[in-house]
């Protein structure tokens, strides 16, 4: 079995690489991500996909971040794997790579409002992140559900795992493989630690060409993590964190995280509502060569523009002292017409993903 990469191979293979910046990606035309894997509709998704990814380019972006549905891997195998495929090379086709995400522990309590994952045409509530009123982001007291609780289907995920890496363990297209999102959120603690346990098991044995990663989404926290996030720090070649909080509050992770001796990627940044906004933070990530995929690309059914439930909850419950603002969008760069949110904003990620690129040509010629 391989083992962690060592920090200067990390570092020989994170040099040779342009400077890492995009976003997490789903098209406008997806309500969630069945929307966005199953056989229903994905002709048309796709297309979405190809015109929203030529303008991804176009703003400068060369990497997104996505998120497989095991759902439908399970009851569309052959299909599923078809049309990964075919996104990996629409991706391409735009000089995109992908980051490709397997677990989530954003996920909200099965009695309190958790509901069964089914294929088919999918409802979505306008007017709610995430495109529905009981999602992750509300305020719960139990534990959120995954499927991974169940013994029979965890074995299942474990060979979805395993499948996808050792098909595309020595494929460029995909950039990194990032094993599970925020693990230990939604109240769940250390109730996957096994499932993460075995997640690098698998992956270390296959030996891809791509590092591996789990973001740490308790940044400010580092050095008192919980057990599940420094056990995800610990073993990632590469460092990689979540924030969606001030840019001086990013510094000062960008700073703590450094000590660790590793590139550092941020997978999950852009809420303006929170005070993490494209002005301040692109051009520090940028200057630290820190890779960057901020949250949504154009707006559509998922609503990611709108405010997290919590935010909205939090300021009801104290007005008096929450800071959101509430006049601006949450997450997204771009319109439904494809214009942008804010010109401002992407005249300055053109800028510096041009600048990042002169940069890396004038180092390796």
């Amino acid at each position: 079995m391989a083992g962690k990469w060592s920090k200067e191979r990390i570092w020989d293979w994170y040099n040779s690489t342009p400077w890492l910046r995009g976003c997490n990606f789903m098209s406008s035309d997806c309500a969630n991500r069945i929307d966005q894997w199953q056989e229903l509709g994905f002709e048309e998704r796709l297309a979405t996909t190809d015109r929203e990814l030529a303008l991804a380019a176009e703003t400068g972006f060369n990497t997104i971040r996505i998120i497989p549905e095991f759902i439908v891997w399970k009851e569309e195998h052959d299909g599923f794997m078809d049309r990964f495929e075919r996104y990996l090379q629409v991706c391409a086709k735009h000089g995109i790579s992908c980051m490709v995400v397997f677990g989530n522990d954003c996920m909200p309590p099965k009695n309190e409002a958790w509901k069964p994952l089914t294929l088919g045409p999918q409802h979505y509530d306008w007017g709610y992140h995430g495109g529905r009123k009981n999602s992750q982001h509300g305020v719960f007291v139990g534990p959120g559900y995954h499927l991974l609780d169940e013994p029979e289907i965890a074995q299942e995920h474990y060979k979805w795992v395993e499948e996808i890496v050792t098909k595309y363990k020595n494929d460029s297209r995909i950039i990194i493989w990032d094993l599970f999102n925020e693990p230990g959120n939604s109240n769940r603690k250390s109730m996957s630690l096994p499932h993460l346990k075995k997640f690098f098991e698998i992956v270390r044995d296959i030996d891809p060409i791509q590092p591996c990663t789990v973001g740490v989404f308790h940044s400010t926290q580092l050095g008192n993590l919980p057990e599940i996030e420094q056990f995800g720090l610990d073993n990632s070649d590469i460092t990689s964190y979540h924030s969606y909080s001030s840019y001086r509050t990013n510094v000062e992770i960008i700073h703590d995280l450094k000590e660790l001796g590793r590139p550092i990627i941020n997978t999950e940044w852009l809420g303006r509502v929170t005070g993490s906004n494209v002005a301040e933070q692109f051009p520090l990530f940028y200057l630290e060569k820190v890779g960057c995929y901020n949250w949504g690309f154009v707006a559509g059914k998922y609503q990611t523009y709108e405010p997290w439930e919590g935010t909205w909850t939090q300021y009801y419950n104290d007005p008096e002292h929450s800071n959101f603002d509430f006049t601006k969008w949450f997450h997204d760069l771009y319109r439904p017409n494809l214009r942008p949110y804010d010109p401002r904003e992407i005249e300055l990620i053109q800028h510096f993903c041009q600048r990042a690129d002169r940069d890396f040509e004038k180092l390796h010629k």
